[in-house]
């Protein structure tokens, strides 16, 4: 099972989204991806078992994944202020991986029928909807929850 966690400026999110991640399945891989060195060690401080910077080795890796998390932003060209490139944005939409998105209005997207709610409880959500995914894909289950 292949875990991407994407981030960009500090790490911040992407650091909690690892940090959970670890917390829910402490033996599964999670591979960091940043756009920038900064996000990617933040990524690997939280316990991300390895990690890429940039726009090329997150291409490359979005063709191989099976889990892709990170905030709404990642799906669309510029957000981050402009460090998830139009190419960046078209990896994640096209990977066949399955998305977990936290939904982050700082990226200029808004999603109908999700209230606001405290960050760290939509990062425990995230972790909670891939230990899911990743016990039905394990069970032989059809993927969604």
């Amino acid at each position: 099972m292949k875990i991407l966690v994407i981030d960009g400026q500090g790490g911040g999110m992407g650091k909690s989204i690892v940090a959970a991640l670890k917390q829910r399945m402490p033996g599964m891989p999670v591979m960091a991806l940043g756009t920038n060195a900064q996000a990617t060690a933040a990524m690997l401080k939280a316990g991300a078992d390895q990690g890429a910077t940039g726009e090329s080795a997150i291409r490359y890796q979005c063709k191989s994944a099976d889990i892709i998390l990170g905030v709404s932003g990642i799906l669309h060209a510029n957000a981050m202020l402009g460090e998830i490139s139009p190419a960046i944005a078209m990896a994640v939409s096209l990977s066949e991986a399955k998305k977990v998105l936290v939904p982050l209005e700082k990226c200029g997207l808004y999603v109908s029928g999700v209230g606001k709610q405290p960050m760290d409880a939509l990062i425990r959500e995230a972790a909670r909807i891939t230990q899911t995914l990743i016990e039905n894909a394990e069970n032989g289950q059809a993927p969604n929850e």
